[in-house]
């Protein structure tokens, strides 16, 4: 039996099956028997990448059942082909303009209701991490200085590094949420596989360099005026260096259910996490006295149970998350060329990060600890201005690439996350800086410590406010795959950066003058990624989409 199938101009794609492909005739159809119409086709659209059931509108009545009538001429069949003519393809024209109309006049209040109650789930999801190493600071901070000052150098060879990674995490969601708009699940799995051979290959790697390398590489970050660091430092890096294969094939699980605009299942696994980490920081630091080591075990246990959860809420989907497979060379190709921007990106701002840190060490325990405390409330606030940047990831590429492009609408966008992050930023500046200047207690009673946290509030609120509005302003840029320019302003802002580092390290300015280089940073990303985004050249102005580049979009 042959079909013709309705082809509905701009909206419908046809998926990978060959039945679902418009066929055309060069005459009549032979004879014609059907004992009923389908009462339910499957039509993909574009818009939101789901499937649509359109019931088909045939009582029992009209069933097509006719044991002697065939078609008797081309024309007659012809006529009745279930094909849109020319007037009906110019109505649904007009109907997606006013649709696009309608989206470009959405008032800008509606459109940041929408972007809040898709970032609330979001935002527990990037809270989880800083949070485990906050409560290990603040647990730590009440029993020792000493340890307190080691979590520093500690910190940075376990969270700081493992953001290198990140890029491994972004390629995931864009690979699967990618591959799921065409509906092939085969295709979903095989990448997922792929992805966690990358993810449990890194991490091994990383496990081993831990191993055999982690104390000499804390040596070389400490320096010799901080030996006495060391072995604390050492014991935190060890015990947490168990954890990296679990905690990269997690980063993977959990990008993959993003792909799949499932954010609750991620955010339960760490949610228990956190709760796990709390509990045993408590337990085994201030009851059992395991001091720093302690913290170690609980945030490695709780990053374990975080991995098995994620990969439990996968295989729930249908999904097999235990599946490893060894990467083609394509597959390795269409990796690197998303993940290597994205590589330099992450790099240059965790070294960044790192560096201050590294320049802290060299000031003595005190400002090692003051620092330590500040920056990971830095990393706790920075957080919550993620979700902008996933937003723009999400929403973006349908208005600059897609079916129903519309730049005005992209540009609304921004402007939205743009009050979003001004509002969000001031926020988050206020209340950051207040826990350290009216409740230092928390992390510690020394109060040589809490005079040099104090030194550091007002760059600290500067750097801070300006957060949430370069998250959103990036993350347009990934929306939009200008992938070369952000590599290549990250990589400049962190040469220029290391550099002002090394002036006022070099002239004495203390932890302050350390700060002051990350509010410079801060603000030259933010002020390099408008005017990109400004550009009359620029991803949101531009009408000069080449063909060509969209196919390239769409392969990777």
């Amino acid at each position: 039996m042959q079909v013709k199938t309705l082809a509905l101009a701009h909206h419908f794609v046809s998926p990978p099956n060959p039945i679902f492909r418009r066929q055309h005739f060069s005459h009549a159809p032979p004879h014609f028997r059907c004992s009923f119409f389908p009462s339910k086709l499957c039509v993909f659209t574009p818009n939101n990448h789901h499937s649509r059931f359109i019931t088909a509108c045939t009582s029992p009545s009209q069933e097509l059942v006719d044991d002697n009538q065939e078609f008797t001429s081309e024309n007659e069949s012809k006529s009745t082909s279930l094909s849109l003519s020319k007037e009906e393809e110019d109505e649904e024209e007009k109907v997606v303009e006013v649709k696009r109309e309608d989206l470009a006049n959405q008032s800008v209040w509606n459109q940041m209701k929408e972007i809040l109650m898709f970032t609330g789930p979001a935002t527990g999801l990037w809270i989880c991490g800083p949070l485990m190493s906050l409560i290990d600071t603040a647990v730590i901070g009440q029993g020792s200085s000493i340890e307190l000052a080691a979590l520093g150098p500690g910190t940075v060879m376990c969270d700081s590094m493992s953001y290198i990674f990140m890029f491994l995490s972004i390629a995931t969601s864009n690979m699967v949420a990618t591959s799921l708009t065409r509906q092939d699940r085969n295709e979903v799995q095989h990448q997922i596989s792929v992805l966690l051979f990358v993810g449990l290959a890194c991490g091994i790697l990383m496990l081993l360099f831990t191993k055999f390398f982690g104390l000499r590489a804390l040596t070389a970050f400490t320096g010799a005026k901080n030996a006495h660091i060391l072995p604390a430092a050492n014991t935190y890096v060890q015990i947490r260096g168990l954890a990296w294969p679990a905690v990269l094939i997690g980063w993977v699980t959990q990008s993959a259910s993003l792909g799949m605009k499932d954010s609750w299942g991620p955010l339960k696994a760490l949610a228990v996490a956190s709760a796990i980490n709390g509990i045993g920081d408590v337990i085994l630091c201030r009851f059992l006295g395991y001091g720093i080591a302690g913290a170690a075990w609980a945030t490695m246990v709780s990053q374990v149970v975080a991995a098995y959860m994620m990969i439990d809420t996968l295989n729930k989907k249908g999904f097999n998350a235990f599946a490893v497979l060894v990467p083609s060379p394509n597959d390795l190709l269409a990796i690197f060329e998303l993940a290597a921007p994205l590589f330099v990106m992450m790099i240059s701002k965790v070294a960044f990060y790192s560096l201050i840190t590294y320049f802290a060490t060299s000031m003595g325990t005190y400002t090692l600890a003051a620092h330590q405390v500040m920056i990971q409330t830095f990393m706790m606030c920075t957080v919550w201005g993620e979700p902008l940047s996933q937003t723009a990831q999400s929403f973006m590429p349908e208005f600059i690439y897609g079916i129903n492009r519309n730049l005005p609408k992209a540009q609304m966008l921004l402007k939205s996350l743009g009050i979003i992050g001004v509002i969000l930023g001031l926020l988050l500046g206020v209340v950051g800086t207040s826990v350290p200047w009216l409740f230092p207690n928390i992390f510690t009673p020394d109060q040589a410590i809490v005079q040099e946290m104090h030194k550091v509030l007002v760059p600290f609120f500067t750097a801070l406010a300006v957060t949430p509005c370069i998250l959103s302003l990036e993350g347009t840029l990934l929306a939009g795959r200008d992938l070369k320019f952000i590599s290549l302003s990250m990589s400049g802002c962190f040469t220029l950066g290391a550099l002002v580092l090394l002036l006022v390290s070099s002239r004495g300015y203390g932890l302050p003058g350390c700060w002051y280089a990350l509010v410079g940073f801060q603000w030259a990303r933010f002020f390099l990624a408008l005017q990109r985004l400004l550009s009359p050249t620029g991803i949101l102005f531009s009408e000069n989409i080449s063909q060509h580049k969209l196919e390239k979009l769409t392969a990777a």
